[in-house]
């Protein structure tokens, strides 16, 4: 099933995208949720009747009102999250990025996934990403993709945990990377490189449309994995290339660890991290080692930005620049 938030008379409207048309809740069903937040919240009543009216409009045996998907402006799927936490689980970028700048892979990686809290309120969907000037200071996108919690668990096993992901969306963790490389200096953040832009969407797609692309965890892992292979694009040419099934640690284990003594919300983004190949930052890196004249590449006002994961759909991003020309680089002291 995939759910779908968009824009209805400058409302937030929660449909079921079946065949290319929308199908607004709360015309197929009186005690279905109009908003995301809402049938995350009443999970447990509201998926077993929304999948059955699903399965009925996949085999063209209802008739409802449908919305061709063109005609609406699409929103996040998951407008207001609760909470927005991002791991490091697949370990081709880790260790190619530490390689790149001379670091050796660091053995903890495999003993454990790791994460941080990002900016929830900064949540984005498809469409316009504007930022600031120092953003542009070697402005990144960042290929992943990201689960939702959907009901409320605390010290949740990795071998129990699958239970309470809603669904699967990809993401696009926008990095300012000068902001991002000068604070975790100080052995904090990421936090200013990260917060102002995180692109999720196109819509959520739940685990039972994924089934076919469902495989075996790497060896000494626990939890779901799927076979679904993922790209970007920047004004139409690929410059990423990964798989989901690259994944090392599981969504099940990070969210093993994530509740870890705290309570987890429905409404809880967790994102995968980047597949390897899936930021400038890395392939700056890698060519530049390869060839000492590699010309370095980040985005710029007017980049169209396009994710692509088999089975979760194509996010279409636009950078602009905020007209403001504030800088906080130009903030700081003591520097001669």
């Amino acid at each position: 099933m995939k759910l779908v938030s968009y824009l209805k008379e400058e409302q937030e409207q929660l449909a079921l995208l079946v065949n290319g048309f929308l199908f607004d809740t709360d015309n197929l069903n009186p005690n279905l949720p109009v908003t995301m937040t809402m049938f995350l919240n009443y999970w447990e009543d509201a998926f077993p009747i929304a999948h059955s009216i699903n399965r009925k409009l996949v085999e063209g045996t209802s008739r409802y009102r449908a919305i061709p998907l063109d005609e609406v402006e699409l929103i996040a799927p998951v407008t207001s999250p609760t909470s927005c936490r991002d791991a490091y689980a697949f370990r081709q970028h880790v260790a190619t990025a530490r390689r790149n700048r001379n670091a050796p892979m660091i053995p903890e990686f495999d003993q454990f996934p790791v994460f941080y809290f990002t900016n929830h309120n900064s949540i984005t969907g498809p469409g316009k990403i504007i930022c600031m000037p120092d953003h542009f200071n070697k402005l990144d996108f960042e290929l992943e993709v990201a689960i939702v919690i959907c009901k409320p668990g605390k010290n949740i096993k990795a071998s129990e945990a699958d239970e309470y992901i809603g669904g699967y969306m990809i993401m696009n963790d926008f990095s300012a990377r000068t902001l991002q490389m000068e604070e975790m200096k100080l052995n904090l953040g990421p936090a200013k490189g990260k917060d102002f832009a995180t692109a999720i969407g196109p819509w959520l797609v739940t685990a039972d449309e994924l089934e076919e692309f469902k495989i075996a965890p790497k060896e000494n892992h626990t939890g779901n994995a799927f076979n679904l292979k993922m790209k970007c694009s920047v004004n139409g040419v690929q410059v990423s290339e990964g798989n989901f099934a690259d994944m090392d640690w599981t969504f099940a284990e990070i969210i093993e660890r994530c509740s870890y003594g705290v309570q987890l919300y429905p409404g809880d983004i967790i994102g995968s991290g980047t597949v390897g190949t899936g930021c400038f930052l890395e392939l700056n890196g890698t060519g530049k080692l390869n060839d000492p004249n590699y010309q370095e590449q980040w985005l710029q006002p007017g980049d169209e930005i396009e994710m692509e994961v088999e089975g979760l759909g194509i996010l279409k991003n636009t950078i602009e620049k905020d007209e403001s020309d504030f800088s906080i680089l130009h903030l700081k002291k003591n520097v001669s």
